[in-house]
């Protein structure tokens, strides 16, 4: 007697599977990404989906995972790479500008795109922990310049970090609304123009 196989099949690829996932969610959001989206988007039934990644949420985390590793480091890069807050500050709008409207993907930034609408308070928390979370390193890059004397001693760390993550936050949903690279390009350099100069 043949039984038919359950689960995944075997030609099943993860790594395509959150791609296109990555994708819809990017398109959509959480909230207004079904199921049915989902199966529709990855070519597999629902049995196939939660047999893979368990649910919808636990397929999402993954998804923020993946994003943040390709398109999402580049802030954590510039911070790691440039001599000085506001060099990296200047080379992550920059960066942002052609990240948000590369027509390889949906435009903008997934972390804060999916979060839109939300009524999920789980997810709704955890993006935003991510959020907090990558507006303290700003702040910890900031303090540090101000401790070498490249930023002035009196200037506000906190405010600074919240800039910079706000412009980023604009930019995102000025790229979902249309805007051009080289405008969003032209909205970093003079975000910059409010950058203390160093002492």
């Amino acid at each position: 007697m043949v039984t038919g196989q359950r689960g995944r099949p075997r030609s099943f690829d993860r790594e395509a599977a959150l791609d296109k996932a990555m994708h819809a969610f990017w398109e959509r959001g959480y909230e207004a990404t079904s199921i049915a989206d989902l199966t529709a988007s990855l070519g597999i039934g629902a049995p196939s989906l939660y047999a893979a990644f368990g649910d919808k949420r636990k397929l999402f985390d993954e998804v923020v995972v993946v994003y943040g590793g390709r398109y999402g480091d580049f802030a954590s890069v510039a911070l790691a790479e440039e001599p000085t807050a506001r060099a990296a500050v200047a080379r992550i709008l920059r960066e942002a500008a052609e990240v948000y409207t590369d027509p390889a993907h949906p435009r903008g930034c997934m972390v804060l795109s999916a979060a839109i609408n939300t009524t999920s308070d789980d997810v709704a928390q955890a993006l935003r922990e991510r959020r907090n979370a990558n507006l303290e390193i700003f702040e910890s890059r900031i303090r540090a310049d101000m401790a070498t004397g490249a930023l002035p001693a009196d200037a506000d760390a906190r405010a600074l970090a919240r800039y910079a993550g706000a412009v980023l936050q604009g930019m995102s949903q000025q790229s979902r609304d249309g805007a051009s690279r080289e405008e969003l390009e032209a909205v970093a350099e003079r975000a910059l123009l409010a950058w203390p100069e160093a002492p």
